[in-house]
């Protein structure tokens, strides 16, 4: 029996970041992920996207 080798595609995972609406921390997806509840290291439990620093530019048609 011969194995095939077959390509399995490459997924691009992107790295989300939130901030604390309360204290401001930024905390990746990743981390708020392993944490058994979602909370803030100040106890607060509400996050907002914060925003990448690149700015996108769209010519207009």
């Amino acid at each position: 029996m011969v194995e095939e080798d077959i390509d399995e595609p490459v997924v691009e995972t992107f790295d989300v970041n939130y901030s604390c609406l309360r204290c401001g921390t930024t905390v990746s997806h990743t981390e708020l992920n392993r944490l058994p509840e979602i909370k803030c290291i100040c106890g607060f439990r509400v996050f907002t996207k914060a925003r990448p620093p690149v700015v996108k530019t769209i010519k207009a048609v």
